[in-house]
């Protein structure tokens, strides 16, 4: 892996080593070889000035053609995982960092890191106990994206103490601070490298900084601990030589035992057993295939060393843990209690100001290392990046990846498979047609309509308007979805969804950035009280009785798109709404809780709407049916911003906008009865002849 070296810091030296030098120049000379050997290579003559500017016309004509037809979620089905590399390749990196010949601790910035955004955060990387720095490895590329990343490397052989480590951290995050103070650090540590982000927080309350902290190093388990150090007291001490040699000698003379390993351990090998065992027996064999490594980067007295180091480092952690300030995410292994316990991360998150745990059950040690775990997706979903003081849900947020929208695509393609939306829009001379043609390309746009039980209607509709036309709704919602509660009744990771895909917590100031920033925006004026309905009000619109909108539409031109969807009915039925439960002792504390912790974003309305209750309704599903979609002709406000500023007019086109939502679903509910595919039984015949990929018709239009 070619690596930028970093400026040396407070006299310790940031040199890498002499393979790693070469290696970075000759990859850098290779490319100015290629650059001098393109520009250098003769011009063919300049044609006239006429055939000049056809061909910049024609140029031009393909390029407005490029941009309006390419669309990177076209082909979501075919996206491959953003993170590539494996532990195995973590192994081969690291026999290159582990052979550098010691030295002083330094800074390292990988060269697939080298494409950040501008005004990326700085992010540091403190590392466990391999002390290599490659522990984000598999993460490089994609936070290389959103992150100017340095790494800590520890040789092998160096015996810094703790803290002058944490002395060394310290001065670079106050160098850094100095020539960038608006903009904010991250520390992501991992085992004893969280612990030394820690220390660093607790020392710098004044400094803007972020700590990401991976299984926390907590405690000593001395139950553990303890028989190790004896065991590697009393082992020789040219033990890990010794296995190198043997396995070097392996290799060399073709020993079968370690050629197997090597065959087996190849990617198409392990591919070849498939699932998830078999990436499991992958890393097993990785790890076989790269015992002399793991000898060299842990030899007995380094490993003695780290045992002593983590047992300094967690008592001056715990010495100090009160004078932390920064905002901290915590990523704790379900299958991870060597060096920490629970009940410290409990401490931990109750002591540090501005806390968020985030749990890994299916996660080891090195979760960072393992398939399942994406930092960067992380970080999104917890709203946990930035660029400034605080987190910004519209100008901090970072747009899908093709592979996150398959994910989402795969979460719910039992939903979509099973309800085989149709989606109608309306073109500008009012031809209805299926298709989404006749939603506008360019923003800004506000989507109106209604909201179904629990939201069903959303991920059909947000992923097509993607997939088909590139447009990404910016969906307004309850703040509670944004809100990271450690005692909810939730697990708060099933709303990562809507962070991913651009959820925005509603109130007038976000709706007014939005449409500036010429959005697409969505926005339930009917909330919380739509999508929790009772029985029986199933197509009913809550909408307040003021308009709220209408004028902030006006102020940036916005088009409003009214729309409606009709299919609850066909999916499920509420059998125990919010009247049910309030008569049943257990199910009316919980609901009060719900409220409680949700908060009310209509405080002083004094209507049903000001006092919504938050719960679970009770559903029963159907055999499903089908879901319709109907987006009514776009309403034009752009030149109508001084009329609208009369409160009577904002009124009028208020009240329109809401009856032609009602139009829209009393249109599909009407429609939908002439669907002679509207169960499912007849589209899966219609697909089982005509080919699963198949697009299933409707009723006429």
């Amino acid at each position: 892996m070619a690596v930028t070296v970093l400026p040396s810091v407070s006299g310790l030296s940031a040199v890498a080593s002499s393979s790693n030098l070469r290696r970075l120049t000759s990859a850098s000379n290779h490319r100015l070889t290629a650059i001098k050997s393109v520009t250098s290579t003769s011009s063919p003559p300049t044609p006239s000035s006429g055939v000049q500017r056809r061909r910049k016309n024609n140029d031009e004509n393909r390029a407005t053609v490029a941009k309006v037809v390419e669309n990177p979620y076209s082909k979501v089905e075919a996206a491959r995982p953003d993170l590539q590399k494996r532990l195995s390749d973590f192994l081969e990196e690291a026999r290159e960092f582990v052979g550098d010949g010691g030295g002083p601790p330094r800074w390292f910035s990988p060269l697939e890191c080298g494409a950040q955004a501008t005004n990326s955060p700085l992010l540091l990387y403190l590392p466990g106990i391999d002390g290599t720095g490659l522990g984000l490895i598999r993460h490089h590329k994609k936070l290389g994206e959103i992150f100017d990343i340095w790494c800590l490397h520890i040789p092998v052989s160096d015996r810094t103490p703790v803290k002058d480590l944490v002395k060394l951290i310290e001065e670079t995050v106050k160098s850094e601070n100095f020539r960038l103070p608006n903009r904010p650090i991250y520390l992501v540590g991992e085992s004893i490298g969280a612990c030394l982000a820690l220390d660093v927080a607790a020392r710098n309350p004044n400094i803007d900084l972020s700590l990401i902290l991976v299984n926390p190093a907590t405690h000593v388990n001395n139950f553990m601990v303890q028989p190790i150090s004896g065991m590697l007291n009393v082992l020789p001490d040219g033990l890990p030589t010794l296995l190198e040699d043997i396995f070097d000698f392996g290799f060399k003379q073709g020993d079968p035992l370690t050629g197997m390993l090597d065959a087996l351990s190849n990617e198409f090998s392990v591919q070849r057993m498939g699932g998830v065992g078999g990436g499991m027996l992958r890393d097993v064999l990785a790890v076989s295939a790269n015992l002399p490594t793991l000898s060299r980067m842990f030899p007995k007295d380094t490993l003695l060393w780290k045992l002593e180091m983590l047992k300094y480092a967690i008592a001056s952690v715990n010495s100090h843990i009160y004078s932390v300030r920064a905002e901290t995410l915590i990523l704790l292994s379900g299958r991870d209690h060597w060096l920490l316990k629970e009940e410290d991360i409990d401490r931990y998150s109750r002591t540090l100001p501005k806390c968020i745990v985030r749990k890994l059950d299916d996660n080891g040690q090195f979760p960072l290392l393992e398939d399942g775990v994406d930092l960067a997706t992380i970080i999104k979903c917890t709203c946990f990046y930035r660029r400034g003081k605080s987190h910004d849900h519209i100008t901090d947020y970072i747009m899908p990846t093709t592979f996150e929208l398959k994910q989402q695509v795969d979460d719910h393609r039992l939903l979509m498979d099973g309800t085989s939306p149709v989606m109608l829009s309306t073109l500008e001379d009012g031809t209805v047609v299926r298709s989404l043609e006749g939603l506008p390309s360019e923003g800004p746009v506000l989507y109106v309509g209604y909201h179904m039980i629990l939201g069903f209607e959303l991920a059909p509709m947000v992923i097509q308007l993607m997939t088909e036309r590139n447009i990404h709704l910016r969906g307004l919602a309850h703040p509670m979805l944004f809100k990271n509660l450690q005692d909810s009744l939730v697990d708060t990771k099933m709303f990562d969804k809507y962070k991913i895909m651009g959820g925005v917590p509603v109130s007038h100031f976000n709706i007014y950035k939005l449409l500036r920033e010429k959005a697409h925006v969505l926005l339930y004026p009917g909330g919380v009280r739509e999508a929790l309905h009772r029985k029986g009000e199933e197509y009913k619109l809550f909408w307040p009785e003021r308009s709220e909108f209408v004028r902030v539409a006006s102020k940036f031109g916005a088009k409003i798109v009214p729309f409606g969807v009709v299919g609850e009915d066909d999916i499920c039925e509420i059998v125990l709404d919010s009247n049910d439960q309030r008569n049943i002792p257990i199910l009316k504390d919980l609901m009060e809780k719900a409220t409680k912790d949700a908060g009310n974003i209509r405080e002083g309305d004094e209507s049903e709407l000001g006092n919504q209750e938050c719960y679970f309704p009770g559903l029963v599903p159907k055999i499903p049916g089908r879901f319709y979609y109907y987006f009514g002709k776009p309403i034009e406000t752009a030149g109508k911003e001084k009329e609208l500023k009369d409160k009577e007019k904002a009124q009028e086109l208020y009240l329109q906008v809401k009856s032609e939502v009602e139009q829209c679903i009393d249109y599909l509910k009407v429609k939908r009865e002439s669907d002679p595919y509207r169960h499912l039984l007849p589209r899966m015949l219609y697909q089982a002849s005509h080919g699963w990929s198949s697009e299933i018709p409707t009723f006429d239009l």
